[in-house]
């Protein structure tokens, strides 16, 4: 019987096996899927060059122009360590939204993703992302130049909808991840979907165990927002197009405020008329007199804050700014001299914190001023 030493002896003459080798990659994983378009799935021209306010993206695009894009990524930095292991894109064809997406199975597929994502930017009018102009663009950039491949984003109007959708909904919502604008917005919150910060994990589960099965709930995940992603254009488009066919005061008003920066002040102050009630009643007049000021109209901004005074509405606010305006539009420093009087008086009562105590000084030196300018009369 052969003792433990010849045993031993045996196996270490013994030629060693090596394990199988994984064939070179020839091409990513790749999957198609297909949502029906929303109701309403258009957008009037101009409207996503004004939700934007980008001169650089056209007045017209046509529905096959949008590329709807969104990464899932081993981590959240920019490092050249954060690899996009799936980039989903969506394209509108024959009436569907079309879901495509390339996913590196291991490392060695990394250029057939970025290829595949190269030639659909070529091929787009306008890129369409949420987060993608601080975070999935920036990321495939530093993935092309690991790849030495060539990519330039800058020719490529880029539309993202995050803070498109924080001008509209932030002040009601306070938050607007892509999800829960799904559950506030689109009243239909996700069942049994993976939490993004669990994504990364399982890609390095799937690494190490070759268990395609981990994939598929990052793969819907990834398809859901995409989908979700080209609802929201639409529905902002619309918002914008008809921005009083939305539901909450607070929207209208915010719709306002993007009409007032992009220079649209007709329609700012109808957004700011139809806010006029309730809590929002302040901030709408505040925004509505503003308008007018700016357009040198100061009977009517007058008009306005006098409402403001008579409503105890914008603290101090209001006494300034009708004071300024009787003093150097109106040419009446009696009057802005009794408004600002009424001003003291009114702050006075308030509770006493940094901000009344720097309005009452302001009145106050004010008041003396238009005093000395009127000689007391």
């Amino acid at each position: 019987m052969p003792s433990l030493r010849d045993k031993l002896r045996a196996t270490q003459g013994a030629p060693r096996r090596s394990a199988p080798s994984r064939p070179a990659a020839s091409d990513c994983f790749v999957r198609e899927t297909r949502f029906p378009l929303p109701e309403g799935a258009r957008l009037a021209d101009g409207i996503l060059q004004l939700m934007q306010g980008d001169p650089n993206i056209p007045q017209h695009i046509a529905p096959d122009g949008f590329l709807f894009l969104d990464t899932e990524t081993t981590g959240l930095s920019h490092g050249a360590g954060t690899v996009a292991f799936l980039v989903g894109v969506g394209v509108i064809e024959a009436g569907e939204l079309v879901v495509r997406q390339y996913m590196m199975r291991d490392y060695d597929e990394e250029a057939f993703v970025l290829r595949r994502v190269q030639r659909d930017l070529s091929r787009c009018q306008v890129l369409v992302t949420y987060n993608g102009r601080s975070f999935d663009i920036p990321l495939l950039e530093t993935r092309f130049i690991m790849q030495r491949m060539p990519l330039d984003t800058s020719e490529i109007p880029h539309a993202d909808l995050l803070h498109t959708a924080r001008r509209v909904w932030k002040l009601r919502l306070k938050r607007c991840t892509l999800s829960y604008l799904e559950e506030l917005i689109f009243h239909e919150p996700r069942e049994d979907d993976l939490p993004g910060a669990e994504v990364p994990q399982r890609y390095f589960d799937y690494l190490k165990r070759r268990d395609f099965s981990l994939l598929e709930d990052i793969l819907r995940h990834n398809a859901q927002d995409i989908a979700s992603l080209a609802r929201l254009l639409f529905v902002l488009g619309r918002l914008h197009e008809n921005p009083l066919s939305a539901e909450h005061l607070q929207d209208i008003y915010s719709l306002g405020r993007v009409y007032e920066k992009r220079g649209n002040l007709q329609k700012a102050r109808m957004c700011y008329r139809a806010a006029d009630a309730g809590s929002m009643s302040a901030l709408s007049r505040e925004r509505l007199a503003d308008t007018f000021r700016r357009e040198r109209r100061p009977e009517e901004a007058a008009a306005i804050y006098e409402k403001m005074i008579a409503g105890r509405q914008g603290g101090a606010k209001p006494y300034i700014a009708l004071c300024k305006l009787m003093e150097h539009r109106l040419k009446a420093p009696a009057a802005a001299a009794d408004i600002a009087r009424r001003g003291l008086i009114y702050v006075s009562d308030l509770p006493q914190d940094e901000r009344t105590r720097a309005d009452f000084d302001d009145l106050t030196r004010r008041y003396a001023r238009l005093l000395r300018k009127t000689d007391g009369c």
